[in-house]
C-alpha cells in the first residue's frame, strides 16, 4: 500500500483535491476520511459531492442523520456517512453500509469507527490541520492497487505545481 503526503494551503486547494478524487470514483469505491474534529473532513467530502452532483445546492453534514444519499446524473449513488456518533462498529451495519459498499460510492467520515468493517480496498485519507497556519492541512492518502494511478496523478500534480498543493 503506497502513501503520499500533500500539503493544502487553503480550502480552495482542498476543494480542487476533492474534484480530482471525485473524477476517479466508481461504484464500490470507499473513501475513508479520518482526522481530528475540525480537520476538514467535511470540506473534502462536500467538494467530492459537489463535483459529482453539481445540481446539489445544499450539502449538509450527516452528523445527526448519519448518512446522506446523493444521485449523480451519470453514475452510481453517492452515500456520505458520518460515524462520529456511533458507539460500536456494528452500529454502522444498521445503516445498510455493507450494501452500499457493493453498488454505491461511499464517503465515510470518522471511518476508523468502522473497525474491522472498513473495506481493505478503501482510499484512506487522513487530514491533519497545521497548528501554525489555520487554513493549511497536511493530507496523507493511501490505498491498495485500485488507487495507485490516482496517487501517482496527485503526486505528479504536486510536482507540476498544482495551485495551492505542495
Amino acid at each position: 500500500m503506497n502513501r503520499i503526503d500533500v500539503t493544502l494551503c487553503d480550502p480552495a486547494a482542498t476543494a480542487r483535491l476533492g474534484h480530482f478524487i471525485s473524477d476517479c470514483l466508481k461504484a464500490g469505491d470507499v473513501v475513508a476520511l479520518e482526522g481530528p474534529l475540525g480537520a476538514g473532513k467535511s470540506v473534502l467530502a462536500r467538494s467530492i459531492i459537489q463535483h459529482a452532483c453539481p445540481q446539489e445546492n445544499d450539502i449538509p453534514s450527516p452528523t445527526f442523520t448519519l448518512v446522506q444519499t446523493y444521485e449523480p446524473t451519470d453514475g452510481p449513488s453517492l452515500l456520505h456517512f458520518d460515524l462520529y456518533r456511533l458507539d460500536l462498529p456494528e452500529d454502522a451495519l444498521e445503516l445498510g453500509i455493507e450494501d452500499a459498499f457493493i453498488d454505491s460510492i461511499c464517503l465515510i467520515e470518522w471511518a476508523q469507527r468502522l473497525g474491522p468493517y472498513l473495506p481493505r480496498t478503501a482510499l484512506n485519507i487522513f487530514i491533519q490541520p497545521d497548528p501554525e497556519a489555520s487554513d493549511t492541512r497536511t493530507i496523507s492518502l493511501s490505498g491498495g492497487d485500485r488507487w495507485q494511478s490516482l496517487l501517482a496523478e496527485i503526486e505528479a500534480g504536486i510536482q507540476t505545481g498544482m495551485k495551492g498543493v505542495s
